[in-house]
């Protein structure tokens, strides 16, 4: 596309380039695309009834807005998909620093240009990308960083009054004018900086080292934090708050199956590849249970819920869990690779590093939280699959003194042989939707997945040393409490361990 080089041109062209402001060139395109339902923020899942809604009240109101969430939900990823409701290209005029509309300048620099050089005034463009500044706010954070101070350089050079204008170095809010402005984390910033902030996107005005600069930016500004920060620190002055347009709230996805498609989307978990390497399939309750851990840590007394338990937990596990099996996989010289229960623990530093604990926690230590989480993950997704189905013959098996020890670096063929020779445990498997002629890979996950699941329900018991076998409790005739009984049919009675 030809684009308009000179002032004059553009201007011949008006009906082709509009002036326009930056709110209302998001409205207008925004608009568009609702009429030709087009996707408006691609790969943000979950948000379609809830957040995105009311991101698109907000830039249909043209408001400023902050989205209030806890960490790992996605909205540095949302702000910046905004660009994409701005024009492709953007003229301007070309040296100035602020990016000044050929139409509207601001700045004396475009000024003075424009009022010597006319017609023949030379215009730049700007890429949709190139109209998003980002800033994370930090303690040390100065106005000048945001705002602009006096450079006693460019004055020298310049041979200008150290008062003039074109003596100002801009920082990142003029830099970003006729774009997007984004502060993360916005409770952190100082509070003198968020007192310019509001003066200058409100009264269009601020004042750098004593001198007045009138600067109505043209500008969306976005903010993120967390609602930690915002509501109980008190760290956002008043005045700015009060003119941010619209509080938007995120969350964690709201169901297991909103989560493991946010997952699938971000891990990288199946489409490894590279030289040697064996193919890779999780199972569907791998996944289901990679995900129950997130779930389960949102819900535990023992983990802090003012700090959250980011997205990011059930994505890092899912790569841990992948690449234990991938590694078994080439060390027994497999084609295939599938994850089974077992990786799920060799998965812990995944989760332990994601987690911050109340007390109760701390007391118990990081890696036996993530333990009680993992099993208490199987266990629930087990009862998915499992409620009300018949399994008394394998657990006969270990009452009758049947012991079963799976390795973690056991062949695949060599677990399978192993879980065959439990009556009836492969039969079960078709309940996960396997059939007879599933590799060795797959039955083994699926038969180690049944074990672990009577295990998380205490119908048989685990060791070290034996593997699987009977539960104790059976042994010396301990009995059971209500929520252990082995025989229990009613669902609510299996999940009360771990709602």
């Amino acid at each position: 596309m030809d684009l308009p080089v000179t002032l004059g041109a553009l201007q011949s062209e008006s009906g082709r380039f509009r002036s326009r402001s930056v709110k209302e060139e998001i409205r207008e395109n925004l608009i568009a695309r609702l009429r030709t339902g087009e996707t408006l923020f691609p790969g943000v899942q979950g948000y379609e009834e809830t957040v995105v809604p009311q991101v698109v009240n907000a830039l249909l109101s043209r408001h400023n807005f902050i989205l209030l969430g806890l960490r790992g939900q996605a909205k540095t990823r949302l702000i910046r998909m905004l660009t994409g409701l701005l024009d492709e290209w953007t003229p301007y005029v070309e040296g100035s620093e602020i990016r000044d509309n050929p139409f509207e300048p601001l700045s004396k620099f475009a000024k003075d240009r424009i009022a010597q050089m006319g017609d023949d005034t030379p215009i730049a463009w700007l890429h949709r990308d190139q109209r998003y500044v980002e800033k994370l706010a930090t303690p040390d954070v100065t106005i000048a960083d945001m705002i602009g101070d006096i450079d006693p350089i460019k004055a020298a050079r310049s041979g200008n009054n150290i008062s003039d204008e074109l003596t100002v170095h801009y920082g990142l809010l003029p830099r970003a004018n006729r774009g997007i402005f984004a502060v993360n984390e916005l409770p952190d910033l100082a509070g003198k900086i968020q007192v310019g902030l509001f003066n200058i996107m409100q009264e269009g005005d601020v004042q750098i080292k004593g001198y007045p600069v009138r600067l109505p930016l043209d500008v969306l500004l976005v903010f993120t934090a967390n609602p930690e920060d915002y509501t109980a620190r008190g760290k956002i002055v008043t005045p700015l708050k009060d003119r941010i347009g619209s509080e938007i709230r995120t969350h964690y996805p709201l169901t297991v199956d909103q989560g493991i498609q946010i997952t699938a989307q971000e891990a990288w978990a199946e489409k490894r590849g590279g030289l040697n390497a064996p193919q890779v399939k999780v199972p569907k309750f791998i996944r289901e249970i990679v995900e129950n851990i997130a779930f389960l840590a949102r819900e535990d007394k023992k983990v802090d819920k003012r700090s959250g338990v980011s997205q990011r937990l059930p994505i890092s596990v899912l790569e841990n869990v992948v690449s234990n099996a991938e590694r078994r996989a080439l060390r027994n010289s497999e084609d295939l690779a599938v994850p089974r229960v077992l990786d799920l623990y060799a998965a812990l530093p995944a989760i332990t590093g994601k987690i911050e604990l109340e007390y109760e926690g701390e007391l118990k230590g990081g890696d036996t939280v993530a333990r009680e989480l993992v099993r208490a993950a199987v266990g629930r997704v087990f009862t998915s699959y499992y409620d009300g189905v018949n399994l008394n013959a394998i657990v006969q098996y270990f009452d009758l003194g049947g012991a079963l020890r799976v390795d973690a670096s056991s062949t695949s063929a060599d677990v399978a042989q192993q879980l065959g020779l439990i009556q009836g445990l492969l039969e079960k498997t078709r309940a996960l939707g396997l059939t007879s002629n599933e590799p060795d890979a797959m039955r083994a996950a699926a038969g180690e997945f049944i074990l672990e699941g009577l295990y998380a329900h205490r119908r048989v018991s685990r060791n070290e040393e034996l593997g699987f076998v009977a539960d104790e409790r059976k042994q010396r005739g301990g009995g059971y409490d209500e929520d252990e009984e082995p025989q229990q049919t009613s669902s609510a009675k299996r999940r009360r361990q771990f709602n």
